[in-house]
């Protein structure tokens, strides 16, 4: 019983660890980033995500500050109706992730 105990405390506090370096900003907090300069327009966030897959669709967009970094998250649809999730840096508006919705 112990050994469930500690299991289910270090992934509790794994959980917890991990919540706590991601928050998701909202409108006004985005916003006020673009307009200081500190995150790039959402047009070109937009444009760089569109121009990995052209012809699709924004369906999602959220900022989020990750581990000191602000990232933009952004769902897609191509035009064959497959969803794509990308995350780009919102600073430079470099892809960092790109992958596919299953």
């Amino acid at each position: 019983m112990n050994t469930l105990t500690a299991l289910t405390t270090a992934s509790l506090i794994c959980l917890t660890a991990g919540t706590a370096f991601a928050r998701d900003l909202g409108p006004d907090e985005a916003l006020r980033l673009r307009d200081a300069g500190t995150i790039v327009s959402f047009e070109k966030l937009n444009a760089a995500a569109l121009a990995k897959h052209p012809g699709s669709e924004i369906t999602e967009t959220e900022l989020e500050e990750k581990y000191g970094k602000y990232i933009y998250q952004i769902e897609l649809r191509d035009p064959q109706g497959k969803k794509w999730d990308l995350e780009l840096n919102a600073v430079d508006g470099e892809v960092l992730k790109d992958h596919q919705d299953t």
